[in-house]
């Protein structure tokens, strides 16, 4: 395995970081959620008229959009979740499935990563 070149310095600005974004996606998560709210509060009250908008998607299709943004979401929230976890664990910054340190570009880009590019790329 790799040893770790992460400084505590560098640990508590990723840790800054997830956390930063786990706020902003639980904000992005409230509102999708509030719209879903919206959309279900017309279909129960028959006031969405999916049939006679030719400009407007069904009610359906915003249904199945909303949904899957929120499955996103979460999955994203689960992500930096354990991202966080690994920080507290020492592991951070070492990818899962090889053992090497996964770059600090990458983890700037991305520090929730938990595979190097490499093993990114192959996991595609």
């Amino acid at each position: 395995m790799a040893e770790r070149t992460l400084t505590q310095t560098a640990l508590k600005h990723f840790r800054t970081l997830l956390d930063e974004r786990r706020a902003e996606t639980l904000v992005h998560l409230a509102a999708l959620e509030d719209d879903l709210g919206v959309a279900r509060q017309a279909r129960a009250e028959g006031s969405a008229d999916d049939e006679h908008d030719p400009d407007g998607p069904t009610m359906s299709q915003a249904w199945s959009q909303l949904s899957g943004q929120i499955v996103d979401v979460n999955a994203e929230i689960i992500g930096i979740d354990a991202a966080i976890d690994r920080i507290e664990r020492g592991t951070f910054g070492v990818c899962v499935n090889c053992g090497n340190q996964i770059a600090k570009a990458r983890l700037e880009a991305r520090p929730a990563a938990e595979y190097c590019i490499d093993c990114a790329r192959k996991q595609r």
